[in-house]
């Protein structure tokens, strides 16, 4: 087995993949304490957290230098976005994270969205 880390980073296993399980990750918590959208953005505040982090919230920190949705936070952390948002949501607590709401929702059953799509699909194809 060829076990690698990068820094603090999560474990991994070239074959096996990510060593710790998200439920650990999380500390076995399945709900953030902060409302996210996978299309909200966050960004570090400047505030440094007091305590222990675990390496994937360091991480998360040093991704959200700039603005990012947690969307691709989930994936660049190769975590699940459930387990992401209540990473996301601790560093929102201690004042190291702030977020911002996307600015408007599209009702995906809109029709004229859905044929906007179909039309922008079609001349790519």
């Amino acid at each position: 087995m060829n076990v690698t880390s990068a820094g603090d980073g999560p474990w991994l296993d070239a074959a096996a993949g990510r060593l710790v399980r998200p439920y650990t990750v999380s500390g076995g918590r399945t709900r953030p304490s902060t409302a996210f959208d996978l299309l909200s953005q966050v960004r570090t505040t400047g505030v440094v957290p007091l305590g222990y982090l675990g390496p994937e919230h360091r991480e998360a920190l040093d991704l959200c230098r700039a603005p990012v949705s947690v969307a691709e936070l989930a994936a660049h952390l190769r975590l699940p976005a459930a387990v992401t948002k209540v990473l996301l949501s601790d560093l929102v607590d201690c004042g190291a994270l702030t977020t911002k709401s996307p600015a408007h929702h599209h009702n995906p059953t809109d029709r004229s969205l859905l044929e906007a799509v179909l039309d922008g699909l079609r001349r790519k194809l």
